[in-house]
């Protein structure tokens, strides 16, 4: 299975984001699975690659060809791929793969989560995310979506392949994984 990881270039301020990042890498190797992500070597990017490669895994890094972008590429991934833009690299890698994780991020990663999640709502896509919600971090989105239902734009069936948890091993059995 390939699980694509949407997260942060950038650490972010608290240490248990990096260390779910860690984590999340190394139980992607250690389950057999394979990592599509960004590409970067920074940030929690960075700490999901090298802990699924430390583990044994394989890494697909998909990124977009720009000189600012290409410098930070993470310089051992199994395999890479190079793409004009980001709309190019977000549907290359949802392309890609079978389930969706989405760890702690900025504007990017929203833009990932959802995408995915609109896919599902139109039923274009079956393929499930977890949001890992380390030190609370989804804890307003998942209102948000609850807000959602409550004033009815979303039915309750539109989230039954998303879930919102800090448990790794369910966000991991809850994609399949």
């Amino acid at each position: 299975m390939k699980i694509a990881v949407w997260c942060a270039s950038e650490l972010g301020a608290d240490p248990a984001f990096a260390e779910a990042a860690r984590a999340l890498g190394a139980a992607i190797a250690t389950r057999g699975h394979e990592l599509v992500y960004g590409g970067s070597q920074g940030g929690l990017m960075g700490c999901v690659a090298d802990a699924c490669l430390a583990a044994g895994g394989k890494v697909t890094g998909v990124t977009v060809n720009v000189p600012r972008i290409v410098a930070r590429r993470h310089p051992g991934l199994t395999c890479v791929e190079l793409t004009p833009d980001l709309i190019t690299r977000k549907a290359r890698m949802i392309e890609l793969a079978d389930a969706f994780v989405a760890l702690p991020g900025g504007p990017g990663t929203l833009d990932e989560i959802t995408d995915v999640m609109t896919a599902l709502r139109a039923r274009i896509s079956t393929k499930p995310i977890a949001l890992l919600n380390v030190a609370g971090f989804y804890d307003s989105l998942r209102t948000l979506f609850d807000d959602m239902l409550r004033v009815g734009f979303v039915d309750p069936e539109d989230f039954a392949k998303v879930l919102v948890s800090a448990d790794l091993d369910e966000a991991l059995d809850f994609i399949g994984a």
